[in-house]
């Protein structure tokens, strides 16, 4: 008889994981999570950790909130599915629209709904491009986006996107995605540079991109307000300002990707109020469901909405849409988080927590291998330098991210590597005493990070 395998061994044999290096997976079986309550989740040996990045950036109320779970089993008992194509909807998805709409950070005309961040980003594209067809501007297609951004995995969403990790050998970008330098200030500003002349070169260099390529060829900007898996990316002073300047001269359109920002993350509702950003197209998902069920939105304003409509009716269907967009589950979980962030308070409570998180961060300042420390809200990084004052970064074949990251797993602190900077981003619902207990266990990992490197 063939010996049970462990959901480990299992894991291992059947499932094809997403970022993660598959010819050593054997070798480094995964970390099975068996469950969770509050801000921790739990392995199948038992051991708890705090889950400072929220899962993936989406488990805003934590991993145990009941009203989700109940508003998710009443909706399975009601109306367990339904689809919103040719003409139909649900009640579920009609109050969700209208919420949307109300919260938005400037007026917004329809909502859609989708499954994920990236097929969000993916329907904003071919929005773009279906709008642009509508107004008689069949040329204008061009998207621009920024080096270091993330906005999913889809063909269009990856091609999105300025990480090279998610185009090598997958062919992408595909045709009509550009991209511009990463508003990265500490990184790539020029000696003496404010963030205000920084703002003003990159804002400069968009124009210039834009006029190289011609304007009635670019169709649309799209941003993310802090650029989360591109290294939790602040905007410098003046940057959203004079990025929008030069895109309403050119008449091109501009999405705001808020698949991490949106609904509390930076203090705001929204991360375009944060960072005074008023978008054409918005996206958003993650904390939309608190990452409970799978569920995403695009919000387009009125100038977008009346284009497509007109078009729709000239060829005769709108013809684009999932088969889960509007599920009745995942809109019913969806509105049910909303009201908690209602009821709760919960911005009112990240406002709160917010100069305790960032000082947090900021006591790693003056660390020895700590290059530059930055964030907003309940979000932040630690991005680690080998040497600070040169800031020269480790070498690739060192993993000092990884490193840490693995460091502060076995302190049972959860957070992320993105190369060398440590991600994080924990649920909105963090206490200040559980705020305390995730900065001493990440204390432990940077002392033993610090001490590994003296040694070695």
């Amino acid at each position: 008889m063939a010996k049970d395998l462990s959901t480990g061994e299992k894991d291992v044999a059947t499932h094809l994981h997403s970022y993660t290096n598959l010819a050593t997976l054997p070798q480094t079986p995964p970390l099975v999570i068996v469950g969770g309550d509050g801000i921790h989740v739990v392995d199948e040996q038992g051991k708890r950790y705090v889950e400072a990045m929220s899962g993936l950036w989406c488990a805003s109320l934590g991993f145990s909130n009941q009203r989700l779970a109940a508003a998710g089993a009443k909706a399975l008992q009601t109306l367990p599915y339904y689809h919103t194509f040719n003409q139909r909807t649900n009640v579920a998805v009609a109050d969700l629209a209208e919420k949307l709409l109300a919260l938005a950070p400037v007026p917004m005309a329809r909502v859609f709904f989708a499954n994920s961040g990236s097929e969000a980003n993916d329907s904003a594209v071919k929005m773009v491009w279906y709008y642009h067809n509508a107004i008689g501007k069949p040329a204008k297609k061009k998207i621009i986006a920024r080096r270091n951004a993330y906005h999913g995995v889809t063909v269009a969403a990856a091609s999105l996107g300025g990480l090279d990790g998610n185009h090598r050998d997958f062919d992408l970008p595909i045709d009509r995605f550009l991209h511009v330098d990463c508003p990265h200030h500490y990184r790539y500003a020029e000696p003496g540079e404010s963030e205000q002349d920084f703002s003003t070169r990159l804002a400069r260099q968009l124009e210039e991109r834009i006029l190289a390529e011609g304007p009635d060829t670019v169709a649309a900007f799209i941003a993310e307000p802090v650029m989360g898996a591109g290294g939790v990316l602040v905007p410098p002073a003046g940057y959203f300002e004079k990025v929008q300047a030069v895109l309403r001269k050119y008449e091109v359109l501009l999405i705001a990707d808020e698949v991490i920002c949106g609904f509390g993350r930076t203090g705001n509702m929204f991360g375009s109020t944060t960072f005074g950003l008023a978008p054409d197209i918005l996206c958003c998902a993650k904390a939309l469901s608190s990452g409970y069920v799978p569920i995403s939105a695009v919000m387009v304003n009125d100038k977008v909405h009346r284009a497509i409509a007109a078009n729709s009716g000239k060829i005769g269907s709108f013809g684009h849409g999932y088969t889960y967009s509007g599920h009745p589950v995942a809109c019913a979980v969806a509105l049910e988080t909303l009201q908690v962030y209602e009821d709760e308070q919960i911005v009112a409570h990240v406002r709160a927590l917010a100069p305790a998180f960032q000082a947090g961060l900021q006591s790693f300042a003056d660390r020895k291998w700590v290059g530059n420390v930055r964030g907003v809200g309940l979000i932040g990084a630690i991005e680690l330098m080998a040497d600070k004052a040169r800031r020269a970064p480790f070498a690739a074949s060192h993993k000092a991210g990884y490193s840490f990251a693995a460091l502060a797993l076995q302190e049972g602190l959860i957070v992320r590597a993105m190369g060398d900077t440590i991600g994080l981003c924990p649920p909105l619902i963090i206490t200040a005493a559980e705020l305390d207990d995730l900065f001493a266990r990440l204390t432990r990992a940077m002392d033993r990070f610090e001490a590994e490197l003296s040694q070695n």
